[in-house]
């Protein structure tokens, strides 16, 4: 099972369909652990020293401090990187998929797009 957080702006429909779908899902929110207002450096930084993968929307910036994190030898669990423009109930199957078919360590380093493109 993998364990994420959802950062500030991630789209809340998202997060109640998977934990409506997977009550048992390791899913926070940063509101819920004292995060508002923090950083993406910062954000990234607790997720590394609680072991989550950070979903977000955030192409520009994350993207960009978590690659940083990799660059240097930080500890980087895993960046999820959600379409805004994608279907809800798309992005709640390929979140619940991979939560189902991978390992948390899997993820470690890795930058992932989803949802993920259809044949």
């Amino acid at each position: 099972m993998i364990r994420l957080l959802a950062d500030e702006n991630f789209d809340g429909r998202v997060t109640a369909g998977l934990l409506h779908r997977r009550p048992e899902i390791e899913l926070v929110r940063v509101q819920e652990v004292g995060l508002d207002g923090v950083d993406d450096p910062g954000v990234l930084e607790w997720a590394a020293g609680d072991h989550r993968i950070v979903l977000t929307h955030d192409r520009n910036t994350m993207t960009g401090y978590a690659n940083q994190r990799i660059a240097a030898g930080l500890p980087m669990p895993g960046l999820f990187v959600v379409d805004d423009h994608a279907s809800v109930g798309r992005c709640i199957d390929d979140i619940l998929l991979i939560d189902s078919i991978t390992e948390h360590a899997e993820w470690a380093d890795k930058l992932e797009f989803l949802p993920y493109p259809t044949r």
